[in-house]
């Protein structure tokens, strides 16, 4: 070996030892604290920007369209879906045949020079002799399609066609639980509204009649055991009046995240009337029961597996079978020794992968087993589907039974305050009892608000368990929202409820 030629193999094997060197010395680096507070200042700018800001009260149409135009779990599932779809369109791209360009420039610092030798006199050329240059340009352009490989990749797209479906189905699966989730959230904030305001009055007149009662205690005006017990009620009346507020308060909160608005933002509802009324369910259980098994969303998503299963023994199938490719290339080479410095090649490979034979039953088997249990939770699926609709249409029954009985103790509760309040005017009944009457009409009103409440969610909680979109057309986040909360309010008027 030349001296030359030792110190670049030197080199070069001095430079592959750093790049290996430098390779193992990599290790985690944490963000810094000002990269945190520029991740965390994006975030937060860019979590409710470019949004319809809230102009007037909201409907409870309003609520379901900014959670479908905003809601960011569901545009998560949207995102996925257009993920799947990208995913589709690759896979179709890897059917496309092969066309592989191919170029380099080669040189060194002498000849290639050689001596040749007779095969049987073993006479060996005076003179060495090359027939390439020192320079050179090749390149090649060539054309090749793998048969296989394209059926694989036709089987490959359509399970990536499946798996779009899929997505399709668990995004309108989100949609049915935030719509479910906001009709219930949106009426007990209603509650909110219409009841907070005499909460607050109902605790002040509380914690006054208790100073007063301790007040006379301290006077020796009443005996121990009647004031105590009196301020005992009273205490308790503000226990309850906490926890009501407690549980009102956080029902405008939760309404708020499913509309994407922040924490803490002021908006207004309309207040509609509560008429029973105005909920019916039109359809029969078993026109129910036939329209939720078409149109689920989870019992679709197994179909959907089932056919991914199917196709991948196909796939299975074919990867045991022998491969054959044609290719095709044009070729040029600079090199002025060669007679001919461009030219046509082509022909034709056949591969066999053995290995693939054998690995084959095991490869069938784990599909059929796997399609055995995506069979068995089909099956599953669908007595969990006919369990959900008639226990959704029986809940619905009850609740709605629950909340005429609440309504009818409301209204008592209301006429009962009438007749104290007279009473008191009239000097025959105390504050004590006033102010214990207002609470139980309060805790009343918001009794039955909250069965309201359940009955509107029981009401949605049919649809949903019915597989039904929310919208009967088709809609598009780059919708208005007044246009979505028109589509919403028309499809949920059809299917009865008209409480606006």
């Amino acid at each position: 070996m030349t001296p030359k030629v030792h110190r670049i193999s030197h080199g070069i094997a001095a430079t592959l030892a750093l790049s290996l060197l430098a390779g193992c010395q990599i290790a985690p680096k944490q963000m810094t604290d000002l990269e945190i507070a520029a991740y965390s200042e994006d975030k937060l700018a860019r979590v409710t920007q470019d949004q319809e800001p809230i102009t007037g009260q909201i409907t409870l149409y309003d609520a379901m369209a900014r959670a479908l135009k905003y809601n960011l779990d569901y545009k998560v599932e949207i995102m996925n879906r257009q993920l799947a779809n990208k995913n589709l369109r690759l896979k179709s791209y890897a059917m496309l045949p092969k066309v592989v360009a191919n170029g380099g420039w080669a040189d060194r610092d002498n000849s290639a020079a050689s001596y040749s030798q007779t095969l049987f006199a073993g006479v060996r050329s005076v003179d060495p002799t090359f027939s390439k240059e020192q320079g050179k340009f090749a390149g090649d352009v060539t054309f090749s399609w793998h048969i296989l490989d394209f059926g694989l990749s036709y089987i490959r797209a359509q399970q990536a066609a499946d798996e779009a479906l899929i997505a399709e189905e668990r995004k309108r699966k989100i949609i049915n639980k935030i719509v479910e989730d906001v009709r219930t959230a949106y009426w007990r904030a209603v509650s909110a509204d219409r009841l907070l305001e005499g909460f607050h009055k109902l605790r002040h007149r509380t914690e006054r009649a208790l100073a007063q009662s301790k007040r006379i205690l301290k006077a020796g005006q009443t005996s121990p055991v009647s004031a105590l017990t009196y301020q005992r009620e009273l205490v308790d009346i503000k226990r309850q009046i906490h926890r009501l507020e407690r549980e009102l308060k956080t029902s405008k909160i939760q309404l708020a995240a499913l509309m994407n608005v922040s924490p803490g933002s002021k908006y207004s509802l309309h207040i509609p009337k509560r008429r029973l009324t105005d909920l019916a369910i039109k359809a029969s259980g078993d026109e129910m029961l036939r329209v939720a098994l078409e149109k689920r969303p989870e019992l679709r998503e197994v179909g959907y597996q089932e056919r991914i299963n199917v196709k991948e023994a196909k796939a299975a199938l074919l990867e045991i079978l022998p491969g054959a490719s044609v290719y095709a290339g044009l070729n040029l080479d600079t090199n002025d020794f060669l007679f001919n410095s461009n030219w046509v090649s082509y022909g034709a490979k056949v591969g066999w992968n053995l290995m693939k034979v054998f690995t084959y039953p095991a490869r069938k088997g784990a599909v059929d087993a796997k399609q055995e249990v995506l069979d068995q939770r089909a099956l599953a699926t669908t007595m969990a589907i006919m369990t959900q609709v008639y226990v959704s249409r029986a809940r619905y029954k009850y609740l709605y039974q629950s909340a005429q009985t609440a309504a009818e103790y409301y209204q008592v509760q209301r006429k009962l305050k009438a007749q104290i309040d007279a009473s008191v005017r009239a000097g025959v009944a105390s504050e004590q009892t006033r102010i214990r009457e207002e609470m139980n009409t309060l805790v009343a009103a918001v009794q039955f608000d909250v069965a309201y409440a359940d009955l509107q969610n029981a009401f949605a909680a049919v649809y949903a368990a019915v597989g039904s979109d929310p919208y009967d057309q088709n809609i598009s986040t780059d919708m208005s929202v007044s246009e979505l909360s028109a589509v919403l309010k028309k499809t949920w008027r059809d299917r009865g409820d008209s409480h606006l």
